[in-house]
């Protein structure tokens, strides 16, 4: 990052009065007028919009305050049983090491000598006796007792405030806590704005928005989500020998957050206000200083706490994970999505189950991605260790089963857990027999799913170096847990060394990139989602951004975010810069749909496309996205179409286009559409509405499963597959607009001859195969190997010319 002096100084956005003074801290104030359950001018509204959109998502009162309550228990278990385990057990006895003679009247000699497990726990006062003489057991038991003491005080407190919640969703909302699981947050949040009207909780503004909402309940996570971004948080590592590494755990993050917003000498001086020292420039190396020593103070003090939170660690760890880890030893094998993936990957304006729906979407593409790369050297040995293991289990079993007594044998037992432990971690390097490789279309469709993408994976999909990358976003089971376990050792030296050093350009981050939006309180300006002030030219801005390379959002995470927030509320009205944006899209889209494939088309490829791309949810979102991605490889196939005439070749941008389109045909056909506006949205959430309803192609194709699912539930699917055509659609323009000059064929690229496209384009998953990459594949590969001679290409590009194609359905309304 540069020019952190030349941006400008922190704004403010004059359009309502504040409606959150400094100092107020309490959640909710009463004013009686006439009515005892009335609520208005809410004082601290990040606070209660943020508990009434956990109140939902935690499923009511009883839910959170019982795992409250549990969370509680759970500490102190695992404090009382790790004392108990370490000076209440004679292990002498448990082991077998020292013999036990139970004597006394009616004693079977033969039992004398067998070792029960009250035999191996000493008496209550023998135990205390153990306990008091140890100084270190009772300081860090003392530690505990703080601990839980301070958090049983802020369950009470949590237990109070979501009690006022509940009062709230039943007298304002008017929803009951039997149906509260049958509202989704879009109706909640609907009803929020409603009330506003009625009563006025933020008292100095008529009425709120869609966006001032979230705003409220992501104010620091869009700063988070920022910062990440512009690459200003010390979270990638260059180490030697192990390269460049991602380190961000829950620790970890826990301390920038106590750092920047809500800890003390943190840069927020309440929930909603930035210091007003540091909207100015004139002190700014004073001020770096100041969170310098704050953040080498924090960093002493996580060193110093160090080998308590790691003794935690390793205990919260090993009882969470020991029974799991015995029971499925492949878990560790497994993958999930990093927080550093997390933060990278999340759109401005996102919220926590937005965020986890997307990513759950691309889980399963993800990981066939990563499945997919395989090491022949690793293979060969796995295959080796894992005869040699199971042999000697199979020949353990067998002795067990024609004689039981051999488990008696001192450590037979550990073997045969160890054996079964090692077969089942080396058979997860061994490759599907069947699995083909195809990186580039993974790729494209966790693309779809995720809508982030650096543009330097584009044709490199099948490199070491993109699936490392790759696994920086979604990473291994077993590295997450590595990772909070050291997490307590290697956060102080990142708070000390690397991120002091950042001090000055957070401070710069925070002058140049807060505005006040005046009843709403400071926020991060890229959270606005402004075009002309953080829009990238080349993501579709162009002409109608005035960023410079600093002010601008990597990734067009600012035009991304915008259609995501467009798309997911459809009532929200966007301001002026916003609106020419999406006005501009949707007439490029309109243009593109032109050259796509006609909608029915792609509505009658669904089986074939959800085929080749194993899909198997039978969702009709699922199967329209499918359509899109495998479309340019049917017809770069050279199969002919359902008419017998050869399809001109496509591009999957193209054939996002014409979905879009004809989305948006439907929609300004729709009875229920009365809110009409300027820019792309799905149609109304009204109970009686379906997003298809003014075309019968769509309804002809919907499964009656389908067609009896709750219009919520249908809309929000295809919201989310609007979306991941738009994300598949911007990426693809954005490739033509940052390498207009260079010619690479498939899916990136405009239409092109159908003898130069190769079949890496638009798969989804491994059932097409290729194991070359865009850019070296001059000649084309056809579908499931079919080739055809060079003579016959002429008598195919004069069928082509000569062909026609069915006419789209409309698309004048887009």
């Amino acid at each position: 990052m540069a020019n952190f002096e030349a941006y400008q100084e922190y704004q403010r956005i004059d359009d309502f009065e504040e409606d959150s003074p400094p100092g107020e801290e309490d959640l909710l104030v009463h004013v009686p007028e006439g009515l005892s359950d009335s609520w208005h001018h809410i004082k601290n509204l990040d606070n209660f919009f943020t508990r009434i959109y956990q109140f939902h998502q935690k499923n009511g009162f009883a839910c959170m305050m019982l795992s409250e309550f549990f969370e509680l228990f759970q500490f102190l278990f695992v404090v009382t049983f790790t004392t108990f385990l370490f000076n209440c057990v004679e292990y002498d006895i448990l082991f077998a090491n020292r013999a036990v003679n139970h004597t006394g009247p009616g004693q079977n000699p033969l039992d004398r000598n067998k070792v029960s497990l009250p035999d191996a726990i000493l008496p209550s006062q023998q135990c205390t006796e153990r306990i008091q003489e140890n100084s270190w057991i009772i300081f860090l038991l003392i530690m505990a007792t703080i601990f839980w003491v301070y958090r049983m005080i802020k369950v009470f407190c949590n237990i109070l405030s979501y009690w006022e919640i509940r009062q709230f969703y039943i007298k304002a909302l008017k929803i009951s806590m039997d149906e509260l699981c049958n509202f989704t947050w879009q109706e909640v949040q609907d009803r929020l704005i409603s009330l506003q009207r009625e009563q006025q909780m933020c008292i100095h503004k008529k009425e709120l928005t869609e966006l001032d909402i979230y705003h409220r309940i992501l104010r620091f996570k869009n700063y988070m989500v920022a910062m990440v971004n512009k690459s200003l948080l010390p979270v990638q590592l260059q180490l030697p020998l192990l390269g460049n590494l991602v380190f961000l755990t829950q620790g970890l993050k826990y301390n920038f957050e106590l750092i920047l917003f809500w800890g003390p000498g943190s840069l927020f001086q309440n929930k909603w206000n930035l210091h007003p020292k540091y909207k100015r420039a004139g002190n700014r190396l004073e001020l770096a200083q100041q969170l310098s020593r704050v953040i080498l103070l924090l960093g002493v003090a996580n060193l110093l706490l160090c080998p308590f939170i790691l003794v935690w660690q390793v205990l919260y760890a090993f009882f969470s994970y020991t029974e799991v880890i015995r029971r499925e030893p492949g878990s560790l094998g497994a993958r999930r999505w990093s927080m550093f993936g997390r933060l990278y990957l999340r759109h401005f304006n996102e919220l926590d189950h937005e965020l986890h729906g997307r990513l759950g979407r691309g889980y399963k593409p993800i990981s066939k991605y990563m499945n997919s790369f395989t090491s022949p050297l690793l293979t060969v040995l796995a295959k080796n260790v894992a005869f040699f293991s199971g042999s000697v289990l199979a020949v353990l079993i067998a002795l067990t089963v024609y004689d039981e007594d051999v488990l008696t044998v001192q450590h037979i037992l550990t073997a045969i857990t160890v054996l079964g432990v090692v077969i089942t971690i080396t058979r997860s390097f061994i490759p599907d027999e069947h699995m083909v490789w195809c990186p580039e279309q993974l790729l494209q469709c966790v693309l779809a799913h995720i809508h982030y993408m650096p543009d330097h994976w584009r044709g490199n999909a099948n490199k070491s170096e993109t699936r490392d990358e790759v696994a920086q976003l979604f990473q291994y089971k077993a590295l997450f847990i590595l990772e909070e376990l050291i997490s307590p050792i290697v956060t102080p030296f990142i708070l000390i060394f690397l991120l002091r050093n950042k001090s000055l350009e957070i401070i710069d981050f925070f002058r140049n990139f807060t505005v006040e939006v005046v009843g709403v309180g400071d926020i991060c300006s890229f959270a606005q989602m402004d075009i002309r002030r953080h829009g990238n030219p080349l993501w579709m801005s162009e002409g109608q951004t005035e960023a410079s390379v600093y002010q601008q959002a990597e990734n067009g995470k600012t035009e991304l975010s915008l259609m995501h927030f467009t798309i997911k509320n459809p009532r929200w009205q966007p301001p002026q810069e916003s609106s020419v944006f999406i006005s501009h899209l949707k007439e490029k889209v309109h243009q593109d749909a032109q050259g796509g494939p006609p909608t029915q088309l792609l509505l009658s490829e669904a089986p074939l496309c959800s085929s080749l791309l194993s899909n198997g949810s039978g969702n009709e979102p699922d199967n329209l996205l499918a359509s899109v991605l495998a479309h340019p490889v049917l017809t770069a196939s050279g199969l002919p179409g359902r008419d017998r005439r050869f399809v001109p070749p496509s591009t999957a941008a193209s054939a996002a286009a014409s979905v879009l389109a004809s989305l948006s045909s439907s929609h300004s056909q729709l009875p229920h559409a009365s809110r009409s506006r300027s820019h792309i949205h799905l149609p109304s959430t009204h109970p009686d509405s379906t997003m298809y309803c003014s075309d019968r192609t769509i309804i002809d194709s919907m499964s009656v499963s389908d067609s009896r699912m709750k219009s919520t539930t249908l809309l929000s699917e295809f919201a989310s597959a609007e979306m991941s055509l738009h994300a598949i659609y911007m990426h693809e323009v954005h490739q033509q607009n940052s390498l207009p000059h260079q010619r690479t064929f498939g899916q990136w690229q405009n239409p092109v001859p159908m003898r130069e496209l190769s079949s890496n384009t638009g798969s989804q998953t491994h059932s097409v195969h290729t194991a070359v990459s865009l850019s070296n594949m001059p000649t084309p590969l056809r579908l499931g190997g079919w080739t055809e001679e060079e003579e016959g290409d002429a008598e195919e590009e004069e069928i082509l010319s000569s062909g026609s194609t069915p006419k789209q359905d409309s698309r004048s309304s887009y």
